[in-house]
C-alpha cells in the first residue's frame, strides 16, 4: 500500500463524513487534523492528562497549543503521530481515523508527519548531511534521490555549507535547522513542533520561527507547534488553543485571543506580554474614587488603530494617555491603551459603555488623584 493510501482510503469504519454532514459543517471539509472527544489517561493516575477535546486543525494553518506544565500539551500533539494512543475519542486526519492502523500503515503515517524536538536528537557521531539522510537510507530511499534530497533541504534551511560537520560544531539555531531539515525528508503534509525555540535564544527564535513560516507557505504545510511562550504563538500561529488540566478552556484565531482573553489561564499566561504600570501609577492607585479630584483609571485593548482624539471626546472630562502601542499580529493592528478619565460627565457605567464603543475589552484598572 502507498503511502497516500495508506492515509487517505477509508474503510468502512473511517469513512468520511456524508455529504449532507459537510454541507451543513464546512469547518469538516477545512480539517486537517480532528480530535473528537479525545480522553487520554495514563496508568496510575486518576487524573486523565486529555479528556473531552474537540478540536479542527485546518489543512495549511500553523496552530499553536499552548498551557501550562503538565496541562497536555504534549500528550495532545503526540497522538497525531500516534506516538500516544487515546483512551477515549478519535483522531482523524483527511477525516480518516488512525486508530485502527497497523504496524505498516503507522510507518505509512509517521513519514507523512514530520517532527521537530526542543532538543534537537541529532546523532553526535554523523555528520550534517548523515543525519538528514538517515531517514531516508532506513526507508531504502535510492542514493541519487537521497543526495537530491538532502541537498535541496540543506539549501532551504541554509546549512549547505554546514554539510560535513558534526552537532558539536553547531550552535543551537544551527542543530534545530538540521532537526527541521531532517523532519522534511519525506516530503511530509504535516509537520510537529514539540517546544522547537524553547532552548533558543530570542534571537535565534525569531530566525526559526521565520523559517517555519517560509516552509508553511513554500510547502503548504499544516504546522502544529506546542510552546509555553506567548510570544511564539503571537509571532507565527493562525489560530490557538490554550490547555488547562487536559482540558480546552479557549481557542480561536491569535489576535482574538490576545485580544481579548477570556479565559483566567489565558489572561495569567499572557501576563508577561502586557506592558506594566509605572510604579508610581501603581503606588497611587485605589480600588475606589478618592474625593472629587479622582480619575478613573482604564485600560483598552482596541482593534485597529483608534482616532485618539475621537475617542477622548466620547469618553469626555479631561482624558489622559498614560500608556499604550499597537502592534501587530497576523494581519490585525491590536491595541492597547492606559487611558485615565477625570469629571466626564458620564455615569460611571455610561463612561464604560461608552469605552466598549472602540475597545474589545475594557478593564477599570483603579482611580487615582
Amino acid at each position: 500500500m502507498s503511502q497516500a493510501s495508506a492515509l487517505k482510503a477509508p474503510t468502512a469504519q473511517t469513512a468520511p463524513p456524508p455529504a449532507r454532514e459537510q454541507a451543513l459543517r464546512p469547518e469538516v471539509n477545512e480539517a486537517h487534523v480532528r480530535f473528537i472527544g479525545l480522553g487520554k489517561t495514563y496508568p496510575g493516575q486518576e487524573q486523565p492528562a486529555l479528556q473531552g477535546i474537540e478540536l479542527n486543525i485546518r489543512r495549511g494553518e500553523i496552530f499553536g497549543i499552548i498551557g501550562r506544565s503538565g496541562a497536555g500539551k504534549s500528550s495532545l500533539l503526540r497522538t497525531i503521530n500516534r506516538l500516544e494512543q487515546p483512551s477515549q475519542g478519535r483522531v482523524l486526519i483527511d477525516q480518516v481515523d488512525i486508530a485502527p492502523f497497523d504496524e505498516d500503515r503507522l510507518v505509512a503515517l509517521r513519514r507523512r508527519i514530520g517532527m521537530i524536538f526542543q532538543h534537537f536528537n541529532l546523532m553526535s557521531a554523523k555528520t550534517v548531511w548523515q543525519n538528514v539522510e538517515l531517514p531516508l537510507k532506513v526507508a531504502g530511499v535510492a542514493k541519487a534521490e537521497r543526495q537530491r534530497k538532502v541537498r535541496e533541504l540543506l539549501e532551504l534551511v541554509g546549512l549547505q555549507e554546514k554539510h560535513h560537520v558534526y552537532p558539536a560544531q553547531l550552535s543551537g539555531g544551527q542543530k534545530q535547522r538540521v532537526g527541521i531539515a531532517r523532519a522534511l525528508v519525506h516530503d511530509p503534509e504535516i509537520l510537529l513542533c514539540d517546544e522547537a525555540t524553547s532552548a533558543l535564544d530570542p534571537e535565534t527564535t525569531a530566525s526559526i520561527l521565520e523559517l517555519l513560516r517560509e516552509i508553511n507557505q513554500r510547502l503548504n504545510l499544516t504546522v502544529v507547534l506546542i510552546t509555553h511562550e506567548m510570544a511564539v504563538i503571537r509571532d507565527i500561529c493562525h489560530r490557538v488553543v490554550v490547555l488547562e488540566r487536559g482540558e480546552v478552556v479557549e481557542q480561536g484565531e491569535v489576535w482574538r485571543v490576545f485580544g481579548s482573553p477570556h479565559h483566567e489561564v489565558t489572561r495569567t499566561l499572557l501576563a508577561p506580554l502586557q506592558a506594566k504600570l509605572p510604579k508610581a501609577l501603581q503606588a497611587n492607585l485605589r480600588a475606589s474614587p478618592v474625593g472629587r479630584d479622582s480619575a478613573v483609571v482604564l485600560k483598552l485593548t482596541v482593534l485597529g488603530e483608534p482616532a485618539l482624539s475621537d475617542l477622548f471626546s466620547d469618553l469626555g472630562g479631561r482624558v489622559r494617555l498614560l500608556q499604550g502601542g499597537v502592534e501587530t499580529i497576523g494581519e490585525h493592528a491590536l491595541g492597547q491603551l492606559i487611558l485615565s478619565v477625570q469629571g466626564s460627565p458620564h455615569a460611571p457605567h455610561q463612561l464604560l459603555e461608552r469605552a466598549r464603543r472602540w475597545a474589545e475589552d475594557v478593564e477599570v484598572l483603579g482611580h487615582v488623584v
